[in-house]
């Protein structure tokens, strides 16, 4: 698979990830013999580029990789995540003081069954602890051989700008995709300014893209998009008529509705690097797959005259609130 490299300290991964969040319960029942041959499957496939995070478990999702690994870390590229309030076992706000940066890290490279972290990302911004200080024990810590680069994940120009300055941040990782275009007035450009790279999550809209979305309610409480505003309601149907588009020009073109979602992510520039979620081989493939596929011009711009407009906002209030915008 094409190697891409996310900012201008070196870092070069598959053209395509792997979000493995979904291996540990946050979409469901996850079975975890399939999701390790999925982990496993990658690595044939080329992808080399795996993403995770403590708060995936929470920590369960880390000890997966950990395990899946074990004996084949020289052919993986882990990125990992600190920055949640895990004290209760769950989403109890954010906490990116350096005491408890150190002990995040030093819990996930137990966990992950390693010495290093590639790529360590603050997983949410910490409005209570300024982000110079914030970057300046990660940067302690890629002194100390124990993470590699830097990472941030949902934050807003002037986080990024001033984290930038402590030390060199190689990547942005935050929601991009068909459906999800928020980043291209002002992040997407800044990025390039400063030589970020962007690490796309839900490129396929969780679902709605690749064709396999249901409304909110079908979905368990434990499930993510049980309350996604984007799935219920009216909401819901706006939007399968708005993806329609991706599914015609799939079928048109003899490709999955995934790989023809990808390929639109893809196609947005080289320092673009998504990280589709999957826990089952098959879907994993048909994600691979996109790498491949080369869209016109003139299919870009209806993809994108389709779906200029997307009906819901993109999390809901409580969760749209821990975003730095």
């Amino acid at each position: 698979m094409e190697q891409r490299t996310l900012g201008s300290q070196g870092l070069t991964v598959s053209a395509i990830g792997l979000g493995c969040m979904g291996m540990t319960g946050i979409y469901g029942e996850a079975d975890e013999a399939e999701s390790i041959a999925t982990l496993h499957r990658a690595i044939d496939l080329g992808i080399n580029f795996f993403d995770t995070a403590e708060q995936y478990g929470p920590y369960e999702n880390e000890s997966l990789l950990g395990r899946a690994f074990k004996g084949r870390r020289q052919q993986v590229i882990l990125a990992t995540k600190f920055g949640f309030d895990l004290t209760k076992g769950a989403l109890n706000g954010v906490d990116s003081r350096p005491q408890t940066i150190r002990k995040a890290v030093e819990g996930s490279l137990r966990r992950l069954d390693t010495d290093y972290i590639d790529l360590l990302y603050q997983h949410r911004v910490d409005p209570a602890v300024p982000i110079e200080e914030v970057v300046g024990v990660m940067a302690d810590l890629v002194r100390e051989g124990k993470v590699r680069y830097l990472g941030l994940s949902e934050a807003g120009a002037g986080t990024i700008r001033r984290a930038h300055a402590v030390h060199p941040i190689s990547a942005l990782q935050s929601e991009y995709s068909l459906w999800e275009r928020n980043l291209d007035e002002e992040l997407l450009p800044l990025l390039r300014q400063l030589g970020i790279g962007l690490v796309p999550f839900s490129p396929l809209g969780r679902g709605f893209l690749s064709g396999t979305a249901q409304r909110a309610e079908n979905y368990p409480p434990s499930d993510f998009r049980h309350l996604d505003p984007r799935f219920q309601g009216e909401n819901f149907d706006a939007n399968m008529r708005a993806a329609q588009a991706v599914t015609e020009l799939a079928a048109a073109r003899g490709v999955t509705p995934a790989e023809v979602a990808l390929a639109w992510v893809l196609q947005r520039g080289d320092d673009i690097v998504p990280i589709p979620g999957t826990k089952r081989r098959r879907y994993l493939e048909q994600n691979a797959a996109a790498a491949q596929l080369v869209l016109s011009a003139g299919e870009v711009a209806e993809l994108e005259r389709a779906l200029q407009q997307v009906s819901g906002e993109r999390y809901s209030k409580e969760r749209m609130a821990f975003v730095d915008r």
